[in-house]
């Protein structure tokens, strides 16, 4: 008899408890604006994007890249699973212009915290050397917009460059505009955020500093590089970017621009015919040997692989630091 009247006693104890327990779980995910323990659930789109999630969020956000390493990321198709995970997301950070399949799905992902980083910084207008128009300013100008030209927009947005992280005071503009967009999705951290984000534009604004010092002395001002990415940081630096290939990597350049190259690299003492770790370097090899140049990476940093020379964006760039000098001639 006792014994009949403790399993329904039990059982509604249990209810009870399972009833509190879910209470409780979801009132703690009201109050943080997320779920799993507390975590900020943040989907990056690729590892720029990831970086600064993972810098400026630390221990308070669980962070899913969108682009796997090795994966070039212009060329990037994602799966129906990942395009319906984007929904569940608490926080997108992402890119526009970069990966167009990225910017479809999280056009209809309806997340309401959706952040991208092109609306953080000033795009500007970088002309593709496909069609003969320079992708950074020319030697003697001075630093602006004029030495970019609106013509071959490549596959980018309008003409627009997306290529701000490898311009460390762009990137430290964008790095603080996230830091607010995360103060702003999860209040409860906040001052974390701001902590994060102020150390991490400390040490892009030195690395501005490293990369101003090392090159404000070299033998030639001039790079010849397979991707046209370096447009932001060859404005910010005096330098010129004489690119083979457009703002996409994959675009294949014209036998007038191969010609172009040879002429613009004979003119300016160019010693050094750059590629990246993502893509094919069959064509700066090529006209490596034609030249008699060296050939030597330069990462545009779109991923992080082994073949990376550095494990992170910091390290990767004082790489791309060093192989520029020696490649300019830095005195």
């Amino acid at each position: 008899m006792n014994v009949r009247r403790l399993i329904p006693t039990a059982a509604v104890a249990a209810t009870a408890a399972l009833g509190l327990t879910t209470l409780t779980a979801c009132s703690s995910s009201d109050a943080a604006g997320h779920a799993d323990g507390g975590k900020l659930e943040v989907v990056a789109s690729f590892y720029p994007m990831t970086y600064l999630a993972e810098e400026i969020g630390g221990s308070h956000v669980s962070v899913t890249t969108l682009t796997k390493p090795g994966v070039e990321p212009h060329d990037l198709e994602l799966s129906p699973r990942q395009i319906g995970g984007l929904s569940d997301a608490d926080y997108i950070l992402f890119l526009k212009g970069v990966q167009p399949a990225v910017d479809d799905a999280v056009g209809q992902a309806g997340v309401k915290n959706t952040v991208d980083a092109a609306e953080l910084t000033t795009l500007e207008n970088h002309g593709s050397e496909v069609d003969g128009h320079d992708h950074g300013h020319a030697e003697g100008e001075e630093h602006g917009d004029e030495g970019h030209g609106d013509e071959g927009h490549g596959s980018e947005e309008a003409g627009r460059d997306p290529h701000v992280w490898l311009d460390p005071v762009k990137y430290a503009e964008v790095a603080e505009g996230v830091g607010k967009s995360l103060e702003k999705a999860d209040p409860d951290h906040a001052a974390d955020y701001r902590k994060n984000t102020t150390a991490l534009v400390g040490k892009l604004h030195a690395l501005d500093t490293a990369y101003e010092n090392g090159l404000k002395t070299t033998a030639t001002r001039t790079f010849v590089t397979t991707h046209s990415a370096f447009g932001y940081l060859a404005e910010r630096y005096g330098l010129t970017q004489e690119g083979i290939a457009g703002l996409d990597p994959e675009t294949e350049p014209s036998p007038a621009r191969i010609s172009e190259i040879h002429s613009v690299a004979e003119k300016n003492k160019a010693t050094t015919v750059f590629f990246e770790t993502l893509a094919s370097d069959r064509t700066a090899r090529t006209l490596a040997k034609d030249l008699g140049l060296r050939t030597d990476v330069l990462d545009p940093l779109e991923g992080i692989t082994g073949k990376s020379k550095g494990a992170d964006y910091i390290e990767v760039m004082t790489s791309n630091l060093t192989a520029l000098q020696k490649a300019l001639g830095a005195k």
